[in-house]
């Protein structure tokens, strides 16, 4: 019976992280190919259903885990960033700033996240590999969700970023705080500017790290060989 409650989580986990990717295909599309009158009917009905199949699986785990209470607590925020916010503001016709309705699109993202992280751990042994590449896909995720924002919000305004290359080529040089010629004009702009840099700071050590550990593994295999 353990067995079949970890094959449902398992393969709950799977069917997150596609939906989640199936957002950020979705979300993607958007910004590049339709126009937002055109395609948003359909992204919020999709979305929605998304945001529901991530609720169930919150329910799911939470029935098949042994402590319910630790649960809650630690998974908790899965549970705020998978309610459907755009259904709600859009059913009760809440205005927003189009840059918070366009983040708020990106929230359900961040349950998929979680999702990867569980795929990585299963088909890597090494806890160091593990964490190298979970900061690695979390770092390329940030970078990429933020460049898609920062495209959003500064295109209008700002005669720096007129296509998405541009953007994009900020975030890579703001998370290596390389810098480049584009600076932000609006709030959030600046704020991601500020984020992408300390989360930037935060994750290249784990680079350093790894490789430290993967040069010290070698030389005691070498030493091992000579002796």
């Amino acid at each position: 019976m353990k067995n079949k409650f970890v094959l449902l989580q398992s393969v709950l986990q799977i069917l997150v992280l596609l939906a989640s990717f199936a957002i950020i295909i979705s979300l993607s599309f958007e910004i590049f190919y339709f126009t937002q009158d055109v395609f948003l009917s359909y992204f919020l009905k999709f979305q929605f259903w998304i945001c529901l199949f991530f609720l169930f699986d919150f329910v799911v785990e939470l029935l098949l885990s042994n402590n319910k209470k630790k649960y809650v607590r630690t998974h908790l925020v899965f549970f705020i960033i998978s309610i459907p916010y755009l259904s709600i503001v859009s059913y009760f016709q809440i205005s927003l700033s189009d840059e918070l309705y366009y983040c708020m699109r990106l929230m359900p993202i961040v349950r998929g996240g979680y999702a990867l992280i569980m795929v990585v751990n299963w088909f890597t042994k090494s806890k160091m590999a593990n964490l190298f590449i979970s900061y690695l896909l979390s770092l390329m995720m940030v970078i990429y969700f933020s460049s898609l924002i920062f495209y959003v919000v500064e295109k209008p305004v700002n005669s720096l970023v007129q296509t998405y290359d541009e953007a994009l080529w900020w975030a890579f040089m703001d998370a290596t705080t390389v810098g480049s010629n584009i600076y932000a004009e609006t709030t959030i702009g600046k704020v991601l500017s500020v984020l992408l840099a300390a989360f930037g700071m935060m994750m290249f050590p784990i680079f350093t790290v790894y490789i430290t550990d993967r040069m010290q593994k070698v030389l005691s295999s070498d030493k091992k060989r000579v002796s």
